[in-house]
């Protein structure tokens, strides 16, 4: 596998081999020896997998606050995605930045998006399946989010809002601005 880091260098992109031969493709998608050789070394606690029906639905940006933070490592098994990670760690020297990666079946790639990150992502074509798994188990009570067109993060994604499908819980999320700050210093 490769791994590069992005802009921000705490987030990633893991590439995998596919094999492929008349009958299909074999791909190791995860190795933590593999990885830990590289220096990305997690453990996972639970697998997630998201279907979306069409093109333009947009799910973030989404986070845990601390203590039960996660990290995520997202792929597609079907269809494509943008797929945006935002530094929401006070007094990060990216605080407030943010990476977009295209993450689709074809191009078999997937991002690493660490604690102390929102995490959001556009479906690029219909019928498009995300899987994602997670080092801390999902906790309603720290579950959090912050508006996916906050201007002040300047992120380009490919709809607007007439046309994004959105969650009521994605649609009235808050500004980054306006809310404390969810990772503050001490606590990534």
């Amino acid at each position: 596998m490769k791994v590069e880091r992005c802009a921000i260098p705490e987030v990633l992109l893991i590439e995998p081999v596919r094999h492929g031969d008349a009958r299909g493709f074999f791909s190791e998608v995860w190795s933590r020896r593999a990885l830990a050789a590289q220096g990305f070394d997690v453990d996972f606690v639970q697998d997630n997998h998201a279907f979306s029906a069409q093109k333009g639905v947009l799910r973030g940006l989404h986070f845990q606050r601390p203590p039960t933070a996660q990290g995520k490592l997202v792929r597609v098994a079907r269809g494509a995605i943008l797929d945006v990670a935002v530094d929401v760690r006070q007094g990060s020297p990216t605080y407030g930045q943010h990476v977009a990666v295209e993450l689709s079946a074809a191009n078999w790639r997937q991002l690493w998006v660490p604690r102390g990150f929102a995490h959001g992502y556009c479906t690029l074509e219909p019928d498009t399946e995300v899987l994602y798994k997670t080092d801390a188990y999902f906790d309603r009570a720290t579950d959090a989010g912050i508006a996916w067109d906050d201007p002040a993060l300047g992120i380009t994604w490919p709809v607007d809002a007439a046309t994004a499908i959105l969650s009521d819980k994605d649609r009235n999320a808050p500004r980054l601005a306006d809310i404390p700050p969810p990772f503050p210093q001490g606590t990534w």
